[in-house]
């Protein structure tokens, strides 16, 4: 059961958010494809985070924490990319919540908040993408608004003896 924090704040990732937030990274492992490598895509999202803790950075979104009593339980990145019939999106990358601290509304002020920003930028979409498996985070996209658009589909190809490939 999760533990009811007094009062919760969102704001944009700090410096000092860092070991926090590549820690929560380690949740967006749920629901990957058996054929994934769920580390790989830990990492892969690390290293985009890292960007973001740069000196020079040079990243075009936003990463938002949610602080509860000092602690960083929640984050959500937010970038801008190009839908592939032209219109520039807002596209969420990741959003994590603490094991702790999920239920108590986090996932919902962090999407909220990411919304924001795109309509700062004046986007009108944003989109995101969540693992097959993650039924969980299906039905929490499903129950805010968000509708599926594209559904993905990857054969794993056997390898042929002696061919190299």
């Amino acid at each position: 059961m999760s533990t009811a924090y007094e009062s919760v704040q969102i704001r944009p990732v700090r410096e000092e958010d860092r070991h926090a937030v590549m820690e929560l990274a380690a949740q967006l492992a749920e629901g990957v494809a058996e054929w994934r490598d769920p580390e790989a895509v830990v990492e892969a999202a690390r290293q985009w985070l890292a960007g973001f803790f740069a000196p020079t950075r040079e990243q075009q979104g936003a990463v938002f924490v949610a602080t509860a009593e000092g602690e960083v339980v929640g984050m959500v990145s937010v970038n801008t990319h190009r839908h592939f019939t032209g219109p520039v999106e807002a596209y969420i990358g990741e959003l994590a919540v603490a094991p702790h601290a999920v239920r108590m509304g986090l996932g919902r002020r962090l999407l909220s908040t990411a919304e924001d920003w795109a309509r700062q930028q004046g986007l009108r979409h944003l989109t995101l993408e969540t693992a097959a498996g993650n039924t969980t985070a299906q039905r929490f996209y499903a129950a805010l608004g968000y509708r599926e658009e594209a559904v993905r589909f990857t054969r794993v190809l056997e390898q042929q003896p002696g061919t190299g490939y």
